[in-house]
């Protein structure tokens, strides 16, 4: 601003401005309560956050406690620490304590507030107010004397025109008065009367006129002056409170200041490796290998640990070691190269780390532990292949040298093939297999390493026909049955259709009422009978393959054995359609197979049994329990112990114009420790075509429950109801 040689004052400025001037500054007081207020109120939100700080402090004291041994050295130390912590806990409590003191400084500059600025800017308030009150009355009072004087020049003015009045009333009697000369007198003295009555109206103009003079030049001017330095002094004192809360607050926050400088010192003190010595120095134990892997025969093949060398074993062997020491070479080169790259990023990570390189640490040590990782899976390709080449060369000697390797491929079959190895046909949705393109020799992916390396080279069209024809007849002699029976097994009994496993498949046998086993299973009413409806008719057939009956179920109806009474009773079941497991725990069981239930269900929605030497869980809904077994009466008869077949003789199982149709299971409940169920998006509307399918709106979810197998179909859930839709349609939800 610019300067001026005297500061304008409101009785030079304002002249008859004192009730404007009265009311500015009684808002300028009435301020004063707004801000005293304003201090008050931020003297209670201190209080508040000194207290939230003192109760955050003391919630987080309470957790290092409970935490600190199991944060110092583990939950299991091999020495106790006593009531040492680690040096990050430490600082960690120096953290708390010091939020605690600062906690304090609030609390002592809230009280401070109150006590030094907001009581004192009240009563200055009250002080001043009073003050400006003598001022509006002084003021009314001139303004009183003023308008009074007014009214009595008005009241003199009133006597000097009724004098007037009067000696014009006198003169007009003159001219018609009978005596003149009375007449003349009385006017005459009215006359005199009216010039002394105007010369005291003119002495009341001039004493009115002084006195105005006087309120608009001097006395309301020393009022508005008054009232100016009132206003003034009210700014003086405000600005003295305000300085004392603005050394109060710079007090508190150098006091807080002063506890953050100690406690960033402190943390400089914490070094990372202090934390890790004393986890190391308290869980010092003896530790001791695991031994390693044995070799442990099997419970039904007595054998010892010595590799099979025949030559049978030395062509899966040779092709064993052909191909680990195909991959060897090429393996260790990846190794390197991984290697040398994470070295690299490591480097980086500590130019990061030391300042010299701004990147984002966590973004490269993810990078790093990503690139462990692959290396990690390479690395065990690599140790694999050289274990593997090691131990058959240990046992048999380089069995590649001299070999004529097939130089086969991965292949699809778009033909029916038959596989040269073992005769048997190439099949499958995707009918995978391998094919020299030498000699073109065909095999399954499972007969690939029991290939003889006898490659004949690169063959002609004719050649390849000719070698073709004598590998398929070789291969087929494979597979013709031998004539007798094999010298290490006894005669068994004829065995016909109806004993086979095969007929437990049926879901249509209305006169099955025995089991393998021979107990008596309940009758089913026709509703039970009746097969479900199949889940689409879009998934390709299926035919049920054909399985024969375990050992169990005939092996004891040798001639002359007998079966032995049982003396403990099972609680049996029967599978209504086939399940296959999904994750750990669970157990493949084919449709109508019977099973020995272990445990009933518990309410989850899944039942243990045991099929055959399998045991694990299979959902409740997919197995119909039969009632107490009836233990059957040994009659020392092996063929009256045969269980009763349960093919059915019915026309719903023979005599079928069309193939078996799997029959699909109701959708299952997930299993506790189950894999996470798996949702997928509509991407399209779809309407469905039969009652097999869900329609779609766009963005619809809904639970997967088989992926698309091949046949551009998937199964989905919706509302407790699995039908199809086009696999096309549908995406994985990612969230």
């Amino acid at each position: 601003m610019a300067e001026v040689d005297v500061a304008p004052t409101f009785g030079a400025e304002l002249k008859d401005g004192f009730k404007p001037a009265n009311v500015w500054v009684a808002n300028g007081i009435a301020w004063l309560d707004d801000i005293q207020n304003f201090y008050r109120e931020r003297s209670m939100i201190e209080k508040e956050h000194s207290a939230k700080l003192n109760a955050l402090a003391k919630k987080y004291f309470e957790k290092k406690n409970k935490k600190s041994a199991s944060l110092s050295v583990g939950d299991t130390p091999a020495m106790t620490p006593g009531s040492l912590e680690n040096a990050s806990l430490t600082i960690w409590t120096t953290h708390l304590t010091t939020l605690e003191s600062i906690a304090d400084e609030h609390e002592k500059y809230a009280n401070e507030l109150v006590q030094k600025v907001a009581d004192p800017m009240k009563y200055f308030a009250g002080r001043f107010e009073e003050l400006r009150k003598r001022h509006v009355e002084y003021a009314t009072k001139l303004e009183a004397e003023r308008d009074s004087s007014y009214a009595d020049l008005r009241k003199t003015k009133t006597k000097y025109d009724a004098a007037c009045q009067e000696v014009e009333s006198k003169r007009k009697k003159t001219e018609s008065s009978f005596d003149k000369a009375k007449a003349q007198s009385q006017y005459q003295q009215q006359l005199q009367d009216m010039n002394n009555v105007k010369n005291t109206y003119l002495i009341a103009i001039n004493v009115t006129n002084k006195q105005k003079e006087k309120y608009y030049h001097e006395y309301i001017p020393e009022v508005l002056d008054s009232l100016q330095d009132l206003s003034e002094f009210r700014t003086l004192k405000l600005n003295s409170l305000w300085s004392t809360a603005a050394s109060l607050e710079t007090a508190m926050l150098q006091q807080s200041n002063s506890f953050v400088d100690h406690l960033a010192q402190e943390v400089t003190r914490n070094q990372p490796h202090l934390d890790s010595m004393m986890y190391i120095r308290h869980n010092m134990g003896s530790w001791q290998e695991p031994a390693d892997r044995a070799f442990e025969p099997s419970p039904v093949w007595h054998d010892d640990d010595l590799m099979i060398t025949d030559e049978a074993a030395k062509v899966f062997l040779r092709n064993v070691l052909n191909k680990s020491k195909g991959q060897l070479g090429e393996l260790r080169r990846e190794v390197d190269k991984k290697r040398r790259e994470i070295d690299g990023v490591k480097r980086v990570k500590q130019r990061v780390r030391e300042g010299k390189e701004n990147k984002d640490e966590v973004a490269v040590v993810s990078q790093i532990f990503a690139m462990q990782e692959d290396l990690h899976q390479v690395d065990r390709k690599r140790l694999t292949a050289e274990v593997e080449t090691s131990t058959i060369t240990s046992a048999v000697g380089d069995v590649t040298l001299g070999a004529k390797n097939h130089n086969f491929k991965s292949q699809t079959f778009k033909i029916p093939t038959n596989c040269d190895l073992c005769g048997e046909r190439i099949w499958g949705l995707s009918a995978k297999g391998f094919d020299c393109r030498d000699c073109g020799y065909t095999c399954h992916s499972k007969c690939e390493m029991k290939v003889p390396a006898e490659c004949p080279g690169e063959l002609s069209k004719d050649e390849r026909k000719k070698y073709k024809a004598e590998r398929q007849s070789a291969a087929g002699a494979l597979l013709k049955p031998p004539t007798g029976p094999p010298d290490h097994a006894a005669e068994l009994p004829a065995l016909s259709r109806s004993n086979t496993m095969n007929s437990l498949s049926s879901g249509y046998a209305a006169s099955a009422n025995r089991s393998i086993s021979g107990s008596v299973v309940s009758p089913r009413t026709p509703a039970e009978e009746t097969p479900p409806e199949p889940s689409g008719p879009r998934p390709a057939v299926k035919k049920t393959r054909l399985v024969a009956p375990p050992p169990a179920a005939y092996i004891s109806e040798l001639p002359g054995s007998s079966v032995p009474a049982k003396t403990t009773t099972e609680q049996k079941g029967k599978m209504l359609y086939s399940f296959e497991a999904n994750g750990d725990g669970e157990v493949s069981v084919t449709e109508g197979r019977e099973v020995i239930v272990l445990e009933p269900d518990d309410g989850t929605g899944w039942i243990k049994v045991r099929a055959g030497y399998k045991e694990g869980l299979v959902p409740a809904s997919y197995i119909e329990v039969f009632p107490a077994s009836i233990v059957p009466q040994d009659t020392g008869s092996s063929l009256n112990n045969r269980p009763a077949s349960t093919y059915s003789n019915s026309g719903s199982s023979i005599g079928t114009t069309g193939p078996a149709v799997k029959k699909k299971g109701p959708a299952v409940a997930p299993r506790r420790g189950a894999k996470k169920l798996k949702y997928v998006v509509a991407l399209y509307e779809y309407t469905a075509q039969s009652d097999t399918e869900h329609s779609m709106a766009e963005g619809e979810r809904f639970v997967l429950i088989k992926e698309d197998p091949g046949d551009g179909w998937a199964e989905v859930e919706k509302g407790g109801v699995t039908k199809s839709v086009p696999a096309s349609y549908v995406q994985v939800a990612t969230d």
